[in-house]
């Protein structure tokens, strides 16, 4: 009975070392690339097969899979640009270094991008099953928005929208909306305030 206890410690002590160097390996090849600045409710991030929830000042890392639950929200510091998700959104932080861009695929949901004015403009392209955003250095909301299954709306500088074939470059104080899936983005248009207090609202933001 003494041996099977000894070996039963061993064997329990063989998993907890291969969990913790799996996660050991997983941080060691995923960059680290910001931090989570502010958590409301149940934020969840997840790289290959390890799950865990998000607190407040824990690393994001490249490749992370970000999920936020209902009457969940998070803002996340990519070094100096924020990136902030409202409830049953996913995010998958695809390929990004800080200070010079990548790429962020929003699979549902909402999320605001905001680059501080007067900093070195990033490349960074955002993907949605409506289609692609091409992003430099700015602020915009992308997400449902009243009818719209997806709209963009840009507050500063200028963003690329393309879905279907067709690209509309959008200024600030303007918004495009996609109908569905597969359909070309609309002809771009002035949002009104009470509009994009909705968009932001929806993020946390007041």
């Amino acid at each position: 009975m003494r041996q099977l206890d000894v070996n039963r410690r061993i064997f329990l002590g063989g998993l907890m070392a291969a969990a913790i160097g799996s996660r050991s390996a997983l941080a060691a090849t995923s960059a680290v690339v910001g931090k989570a600045e502010k958590i409301r409710g149940n934020v969840r991030r997840r790289q290959g097969e390890d799950e865990q929830r998000l607190a407040v000042g824990a690393a994001v890392l490249d490749k992370d899979y970000v999920s936020t639950s209902t009457n969940s929200f998070a803002d996340l510091a990519l070094s100096r640009t924020r990136i902030l998700l409202g409830p049953e959104t996913e995010l998958l932080i695809d390929n990004f270094i800080a200070e010079e861009g990548g790429t962020l695929e929003l699979g549902v949901g909402r999320m605001v991008f905001d680059r501080p004015e007067g900093l070195p403009k990033v490349d960074v392209a955002v993907r949605t099953a409506f289609g692609m955003i091409g992003v430099r250095g700015t602020k915009f909301f992308c997400g449902p928005s009243r009818a719209a299954a997806l709209a963009v709306f840009v507050e500063r500088g200028v963003v690329a929208v393309e879905g279907a074939g067709v690209t509309r470059t959008i200024s600030a104080g303007q918004g495009v909306d996609f109908d569905r899936p597969g359909a070309p983005p609309g002809e771009p248009t002035n949002w009104g305030q009470a509009r994009i207090r909705e968009a932001y609202a929806s993020v946390g933001l007041r």
